[in-house]
């Protein structure tokens, strides 16, 4: 024999709910689905929202001295990608957001040389 209790069919447990005058655990309609181990739910959640990926935006602020120069990259940091495919970055002085505009190619290709970071489209300079 096994060690595990007999289950009823949802319309046994209906009928004896019934019977007895109480009312069903689980609302019409809805199903019982077999219960997942605490370890599958948090491995689906880090993958459908990619917790411990390497994000590009990251892959990018890890090089960014490289990229634009160790002394523009004191007076700027690339904040994120939107959904077109910009990156943004926030320069604090003018002279470093001209600067970084006027070389925007060159360092836009440094950037899709980077890991993941292919779909940067354009750069985005935001000062202050």
């Amino acid at each position: 024999m096994s060690d595990e209790p007999h289950r009823l069919s949802r319309l046994a447990e209906d009928l004896i709910a019934s019977l007895r005058r109480i009312p069903s655990e689980d609302p019409r309609g809805i199903r019982r689905k077999p219960s997942k181990g605490v370890s599958e739910v948090i491995e689906a959640l880090k993958a459908k929202y990619g917790i411990g990926v390497p994000t590009a935006e990251q892959a990018i602020r890890d090089v960014w001295p490289e990229i634009v120069g160790p002394a523009n990259a004191s007076y700027s940091n690339a904040v994120r990608i939107d959904e077109r495919g910009r990156l943004i970055i926030h320069a604090t002085h003018a002279v470093v957001r001209n600067e970084l505009f006027l070389n925007r190619a060159e360092i836009l290709g440094r950037i899709r040389k980077v890991p993941g970071c292919t779909a940067v489209k354009q750069l985005h300079l935001i000062q202050g």
